[in-house]
């Protein structure tokens, strides 16, 4: 069997941490990619429903300015996390439509496991005001008390919960 060849985790984070630094100077602010689908989502809501979202104290938030929802900076990083997945993808032959799984379990179970973290992420992401990219390491790039705690309820939870649900991909 080939072994999959990976960046090297610790340049990987060096990187990270040189795009955040990068977001904070260009943008002055870090980053976060909740923010794009809740952009996304109310943008549909207001192509639907203009009068809906007009009289809502949530939407109107968004809405109700002079830019479209859609014409934030949130978004675009989204569509080049996806092209430059994509392109990370093609560049190192790993761009299969295939289901990637533990011999243990089935395709679908992995597909409905998978939905089924997704949505709680997502469902996290809103009560928590923010993903982990936005909760977390941008609260840590600022030295926020909070982005600590983000991070290490989140990779504390993982940790926890790992155990009962490694049966799912190990």
């Amino acid at each position: 069997m080939k072994e999959k060849k990976y960046m090297n985790p610790y340049l990987a984070g060096f990187l990270l941490g040189l795009i955040m630094l990068s977001a904070f100077v260009l943008t002055g602010s870090g980053l976060g990619a909740s923010g794009a689908m809740k952009r996304s989502v109310i943008s549909c809501v207001d192509k639907i429903s203009h009068e809906h979202t007009s009289n809502s104290e949530f939407y109107s938030k968004y809405t109700n300015k002079e830019t479209h929802p859609m014409k934030n900076k949130l978004v675009f990083l989204v569509f080049g996390v996806l092209i430059g997945g994509f392109i990370s993808g093609a560049v190192s032959n790993r761009l299969k439509l295939k289901i990637e799984h533990s011999p243990k379990i089935t395709s679908k179970t992995r597909i409905i496991m998978a939905s089924i973290g997704g949505i709680l992420f997502g469902i996290g992401s809103q009560i928590g005001r923010g993903c982990t990219s936005g909760a977390a390491l941008s609260g840590m790039a600022t030295l926020s008390t909070a982005g600590f705690i983000s991070m290490i309820s989140i990779f504390g939870t993982g940790y926890l919960l790992a155990y009962f649900f490694k049966k799912f991909w190990i």
